[in-house]
């Protein structure tokens, strides 16, 4: 494998590799930019195939943090981490500890949170061996009540605010009621996003690779459970991805008949071109990064002494960036991803250069 040939290493601060053979530790944590401030990403647990694999997805998901921070206006930077395991089989306390021993060698530099394959109490783990943790204290929400610090339901709740605005810019419907939404994938952030639009009264398609979510969803969602490969093919008017990344590719963007792409899952596009298959299609894609920003904003917010009023405010505001993104990229005719990183470039250079003076 080689790092210095991945496509994907463009202009990141720092890649590090992490190993501990006695607790069974194979990882890596990539650092982007920390222009606006320290990188904060979530660390990530996965069965990869390959190290290049994982080295790919750890490169991507930590360039789409900063892009994320810098959108959301927040001063944080943009890293991630990635361990190399399976974590229904692999995942220890000795191997979670050895993790944070690791993020703690990068003496603040990266600050880890929950992302797919770790929770708040492998958080909580780690948390003994580094004080670089967010995302781990109990909370009130703005209606005062307790809750866990996954950040999974404000990330829902910022994806529910960006299929609105993507609907009322691109359907001209100012509510959600009888709306075709199809999920791909009932994860944490997946399934409260369900709830959240059935409360609205869209109708739900719904798929995940576990039979026994998607006959839950059946049951609790009144949803129409649809095949893992089949949702793209669905007649719904907003494709909402809320799994792992890459789904948007030449045979899938071929197969959608949906107008609106909205989703939580992160690096939805396979590859940057395929935001221009999409804008011809005349398909309005939200940003990944952009509409996802509801965890990172709420973690944010903890680091720096929690409002839940004004984390749910500063979350809401996601309409507001997108309808910015929007309307530029009509003004321009540039596809949707390549004007949201655009503007992303514009804020985190703007804070490197006064940083400089």
């Amino acid at each position: 494998m080689s790092v210095f040939n991945n496509v994907h290493l463009r202009d990141h601060e720092a890649v590090v590799f992490g190993c501990d053979r006695a607790a069974g530790l194979r990882a890596i944590i990539a650092i982007h930019n920390t222009s606006r401030g320290a990188a904060l990403g979530g660390c990530r647990m996965w069965a990869y195939e390959s190290e290049e694999q994982a080295l790919t997805d750890v490169l991507r998901l930590s360039r789409a943090m900063t892009y994320k921070s810098a959108l959301a206006e927040l001063p944080l930077g943009g890293g991630k981490a990635v361990i190399i395991a399976d974590p229904r089989r692999d995942k220890t306390e000795t191997l979670l500890r050895a993790m944070g021993r690791f993020i703690d060698s990068l003496g603040g530099h990266y600050i880890t949170a929950e992302d797919s394959g770790t929770g708040v109490q492998d958080l909580k783990v780690m948390a003994r061996e580094t004080k670089h943790v967010a995302g781990i204290a109990d909370r009130q929400d703005a209606d005062g009540n307790w809750h866990s610090a996954d950040p999974s339901p404000a990330t829902a709740y910022g994806v529910l605010v960006g299929i609105k605005a993507s609907v009322q810019e691109h359907l001209g419907r100012g509510d959600l009621e009888g709306m075709r939404i199809a999920i791909q994938g009932l994860g944490h952030v997946g399934w409260c996003l369900a709830h959240h639009l059935r409360a609205a009264g869209a109708r739900l398609w719904v798929t995940d690779i576990l039979p026994e979510t998607r006959e839950r969803a059946a049951a609790e969602l009144d949803a129409r459970v649809v095949e893992p490969e089949a949702i793209y093919t669905q007649a719904v008017d907003v494709f909402a991805p809320c799994a792992l990344g890459a789904v948007l590719n030449d045979q899938t963007i071929a197969q959608l008949q949906a107008r609106v792409v909205a989703g939580s899952a992160n690096n939805q596009l396979a590859d940057d071109h395929h935001g221009e298959m999409l804008w011809r299609r005349g398909i309005l894609y939200a940003p990944d990064y952009v509409i996802n920003a509801g965890g990172v904003i709420d973690l944010a917010h903890e680091l720096g002494g929690y409002d839940p009023s004004q984390a749910r405010s500063h979350i809401a505001r996601i309409a507001d960036t997108l309808i910015e993104i929007y309307r530029r990229a009509h003004r321009t005719g540039s596809p949707t991803n390549r004007v949201a990183d655009d503007i992303a470039e514009e804020r985190f250079q703007l804070r490197r250069s006064v940083a400089a003076a």
